[in-house]
C-alpha cells in the first residue's frame, strides 16, 4: 500500500510539472529519503483519475508515524513533515524563476497565473484548507461587503506550544516575511517553507520579492516584500513603489497597511504590501464629491462613497499621483480637528498616517489614501478609530489594509458559535444561560425583533446571520472612519482638503 502512496506523489508532482518524466525514478527516491524507506516496488499501471494530493500525502505520514519516523502525530507536526515531503519535489529558486521571467515577457498575466498555480501544486498554498473557509457577501449601502471565517490558519496543538517554549531564541529568519524563509525546513515555532519559492522584482529601483499568502483570503492574494527587514514606513518613496509595482502587473491591484500600531497590520517590523487579482468593494465605490488640490488640478480627486475616510486620486502619469499624494499625506501627519476629536498627536506620540492602494484603470493610474487614527482613551483603550467594544464578539482585531478595502476577516470560532446561534434562536433557547454565546446575546435581542412573527426558522435563521454579520462588519469599518459619513463628518472632511491646499 505505501508503495501505491509514493508511486502516486511521484505521478503526481510529474503531472503538475514539479518534475520532468526523466526525473521520475529521482523523484521516488527522494520521497523514499525523506521517508526512511529503503526498498519500494513499483506498482504495475499508473494511477487513474485526479491524484488527491492532501489524501496521499495523509497516508505517507500515518505510515512514518507508525514507524517512528514523525514523532509526534499532531498538526504542526504534520505540517513540517509533508512540507519537507513536497520540498524534495519542489524545483530549485533559479529553475522557477527563470520559468516566471520567461512567461512575463509574454505577459505579466501569464507569469502569475503559472506562478498561483504552481503555489498551489506545491501546496504552499494548502488548496484543501483554503476551501473550507466560509465565505458570504453581505449587502449595504456601500456595496457588497466580503465576509470570510478564516479555517484556513491551523491552531497550535498544546503538545507544540510547549515545545516551543523550550526552544532557544533563534533570530533566524528574523521574521515571517524575510528572504530567508525560502526552503526553510521550519521548526514548532516558525512555519515550514521548503516547498516556498519566491519571485525576485525591482520596485521603484530596490530589490523586493513576490510571493503568495499560504492563507489566500482572495485570488491571487499576494506578497510584496523588501529584501531587507526593515520597517513599514508610508512615505513618498512608499507611493511610488505601490503605483510601479501596478505599473509591471497592472492586472494586479497592491496596498500597504499603515505603519502605526491599532491602524496598521500585524507585522509592522517587515516593509511589505499585499496585493492581487480580484475586485473589492471599495474599488468599486464611486467618488461622492470632487474636490480639487491646488496645483494639481490635473489630477482627478475626489471623496469616495465609502464607510472609512478615503481620497481617491487618478492621472495617467504616476509621478502626479506620488507628488498629490506626499502633500496629502504630510499635511495629515500633522493635521488636527478637535470638533471631531482628531488630534495628530498626544504627549509626543504620532497619531495619523495612510492606507494607500494603487491599481491601474485602463491607461489612467488609481491610487485610494485612507486617513488613518490610532488615538486612544480611556472609554476606547483598543482605539478611538477601531472596533467598538460592543463589536467585539464578530471583530476585535486590528482593521488592517484587507478590512479596509471591504473583506472581513473573522476569527474562525465564529462558524460554530453562528451554528448554535442559529439553533437557540431557531429553538427559543435563552442565548444568555450559554457560556459560549452569552457574548453575542445583546446583539441578538437587538436585531432579532426587526424579523416577523415565523420568519426566522430552520431554512432562513443561516441567511439571517450571515446579513446580520454583514451589518456589523460596516459598522466597524463605520467605527474605524475618521470621518464619518455624516453631514457634520463631511464638513470636517472638506476641512482638511482645504488645509491641504493652504500649504
Amino acid at each position: 500500500m505505501i508503495d501505491e502512496a509514493v508511486d502516486k506523489l511521484a505521478c503526481y508532482a510529474q503531472r503538475t510539472g514539479l518534475v520532468d518524466p526523466c526525473e521520475r525514478i529521482w523523484a521516488v527516491n527522494a520521497i523514499l529519503e525523506a521517508l526512511k524507506l529503503d526498498s519500494y516496488t513499483q506498482p504495475t499501471g499508473s494511477p487513474e483519475g485526479e491524484i488527491d494530493l492532501p489524501a496521499v500525502l495523509e497516508e505517507l505520514m500515518d505510515d512514518a508515524h507508525a514507524r517512528g519516523v514523525l514523532p509526534e502525530d499532531s498538526v504542526v507536526y504534520r505540517d513540517l513533515f509533508d512540507t519537507m515531503l513536497m520540498g524534495r519535489l519542489t524545483p530549485r529558486p533559479a529553475q522557477v524563476i527563470e520559468r516566471f521571467r520567461a512567461l512575463y515577457a509574454e505577459s505579466p498575466e501569464r507569469a502569475t497565473d503559472w506562478y498561483y498555480r504552481f503555489s498551489q501544486d506545491t501546496n504552499y498554498i494548502r488548496r484543501d484548507r483554503i476551501a473550507k473557509d466560509v465565505k458570504w457577501v453581505a449587502p449595504t449601502e456601500y456595496g457588497e461587503l466580503d465576509i470570510t471565517i478564516n479555517l484556513s490558519k491551523p491552531e497550535k496543538d498544546p503538545k507544540a506550544i510547549a515545545a516551543a517554549r523550550n526552544l532557544p531564541a533563534s533570530a533566524y529568519p528574523r521574521c515571517q516575511l524575510c528572504a530567508e524563509n525560502e526552503g526553510y525546513a521550519g521548526r514548532v515555532n516558525h512555519p515550514a517553507r521548503g516547498n516556498h519559492r519566491m519571485i525576485p522584482i525591482t520596485i521603484n529601483g530596490s530589490p523586493w520579492f513576490l510571493q503568495y499568502s499560504p492563507y489566500v483570503y482572495y485570488n491571487e492574494h499576494c506578497i510584496c516584500l523588501n529584501r531587507e527587514h526593515v520597517p513599514m514606513r508610508i512615505d513618498r518613496a512608499c507611493f511610488a513603489k505601490l503605483l510601479d509595482f501596478v505599473r509591471q502587473f497592472p492586472h494586479y491591484f497592491v496596498g500597504s497597511n499603515a505603519d502605526l500600531p491599532i491602524v496598521g497590520g500585524s507585522i509592522l517590523a517587515h516593509d511589505h504590501f499585499q496585493g492581487g487579482h480580484y475586485t473589492f468593494a471599495m474599488e468599486k465605490a464611486p467618488v461622492e464629491t470632487q474636490v480639487c488640490i491646488r496645483g494639481y488640478e490635473d489630477v482627478e480627486t475626489g471623496i469616495v462613497k465609502w464607510p472609512m475616510s478615503v481620497l481617491r486620486l487618478s492621472h495617467e502619469d504616476p509621478a502626479r499621483l506620488v507628488d498629490v499624494a506626499d502633500r496629502i499625506l504630510k499635511s495629515w501627519r500633522v493635521y488636527s480637528d478637535e470638533a471631531v476629536f482628531l488630534f495628530a498627536e498626544t504627549e509626543g506620540e504620532p497619531h495619523n498616517t495612510i492606507t494607500p492602494i494603487a491599481r491601474r484603470r485602463g491607461s489612467r493610474y488609481e491610487l485610494d489614501l485612507v486617513l488613518r487614527n490610532n488615538i486612544t482613551t480611556e472609554e476606547f483603550p483598543l482605539g478611538v478609530y477601531h472596533p467598538h467594544q460592543e463589536l467585539h464578539h464578530i471583530k476585535k482585531e486590528n482593521i488592517g489594509l484587507i478590512e479596509v478595502m471591504g473583506l472581513a476577516v473573522l476569527p474562525s470560532r465564529l462558524k460554530t458559535e453562528l451554528a448554535m446561534l442559529g439553533e437557540y434562536m431557531v429553538d427559543g433557547k435563552d442565548i444568555r444561560k450559554d457560556e459560549v454565546l452569552l457574548k453575542h446575546a445583546d446583539w441578538v435581542e437587538e436585531f432579532l425583533p426587526e424579523y416577523a412573527p415565523g420568519s426566522v426558522n430552520k431554512d432562513t435563521v443561516d441567511g439571517i446571520l450571515k446579513d446580520e454579520v454583514g451589518k456589523v462588519f460596516k459598522e466597524v469599518l463605520e467605527d474605524a472612519g475618521v470621518y464619518k459619513c455624516t453631514a457634520q463628518g463631511r464638513e470636517a472632511f472638506m476641512r482638511f482638503v482645504e488645509s491641504v491646499n493652504r500649504i
